[in-house]
């Protein structure tokens, strides 16, 4: 009978964790538009009115969510992690790639963003208590290389650092702690009441932004500019979580987390059918030597120590 329970439990850990990972993709593919959705946007309405307006649209969304659904409220430790959540999704990661993105092309934007699946997992470790071994490390690093080297290659790498390379490189950092502390939280909300609840908590903050942005520079823009604000409203600020924060919570924050090494090759493809970027066809070899990485990553899962169990309250 051990043995059998033994084998059910490892199934339902399996199960859950391919569920996991089958999420955290569905979530990357919708994030990879993100990149030139906020390019199309920013280049016909204002960068802080993009970054915070998305943020208040997404913000009514989540309040029918959460009315419709009648989800209880947190607990006041969640609520302080959840404060963490929106700092760095709700609030850090919209504005400063706005910001980048006014003058910087979306292809170069991937090539930072491409760091993004390790910095979650330094902050999965930090704030989630996840302990990846050995070779979950080598297999990132070398998909993070080979996208590196695609993105380099293709020349979407220019000279030295500028401003908006350090607005992309902020963005990153704390996009990384909203995903690992989100993903994290997520066990206990669940992915869709996590990024609700954040994007509600915001709004004391989004709403008065957008309100002074729009009426500094009055919104105008094309069809075209306004479906891409939309799409940062509808899948990136809110849709896009449901799935990738049930994810995290359900395969590992650090596992499924290096399924965006695939997101910047998405996003240059992207960037090439929507702003008539130029596309190599090496992308199809740095897309397969990526994946690769990725299956290997998901193969160290087996001998990834158990999570610590979170404690209530505040970490």
């Amino acid at each position: 009978m051990k043995d059998d329970s033994s084998a059910t439990s490892a199934s339902t850990i399996t199960t859950r964790r391919a569920g996991g990972l089958a999420l955290g993709a569905l979530g990357v593919l919708g994030f990879s538009l993100s990149l030139p959705a906020t390019r199309l946007a920013v280049q016909q309405l204002d960068p802080w009115f993009v970054a915070f307006g998305r943020a208040v649209g997404a913000g009514l969304l989540a309040w029918a969510y959460l009315r419709l659904t009648g989800a209880p409220r947190p607990s006041r430790g969640q609520w302080r992690r959840l404060a963490v959540v929106a700092l760095g999704v709700v609030v850090g990661f919209p504005l400063f790639t706005s910001l980048a993105l006014l003058t910087q092309t979306s292809a170069h934007g991937a090539v930072v963003i491409a760091a993004l699946p390790a910095m979650t997992a330094v902050f999965a470790v930090l704030r989630a208590g996840e302990r990846p071994p050995p070779l979950f490390w080598i297999a990132s690093a070398g998909g993070l290389l080979a996208v590196l080297v695609f993105l380099a290659a293709s020349g979407a790498v220019r000279g030295t650092i500028t401003l908006p390379d350090a607005f992309l490189l902020a963005a990153i950092v704390l996009c990384g702690l909203g995903y690992a502390e989100g993903g994290a939280l997520a066990r206990d909300l669940g992915g869709a009441r996590t990024i609700c609840w954040a994007l509600l908590l915001s709004l004391p903050v989004t709403v008065p932004v957008t309100v002074v942005a729009a009426l500094a520079d009055r919104p105008h823009a094309d069809a075209v500019g306004w479906s891409a604000f939309g799409y940062l409203t509808v899948v990136s600020m809110f849709l896009g979580f449901f799935a990738w924060y049930a994810g995290l919570a359900r395969g590992g924050i650090a596992q499924v987390g290096q399924v965006q090494l695939a997101q910047p090759v998405l996003t240059l493809g992207w960037s090439a059918l929507l702003l008539g970027e130029t596309v190599t066809p090496t992308s199809v070899v740095a897309a397969v030597v990526v994946l690769a990485c990725v299956v290997l990553i998901q193969r160290t899962r087996r001998s990834t120590p158990a999570v610590r169990r979170e404690r209530s309250g505040v970490r």
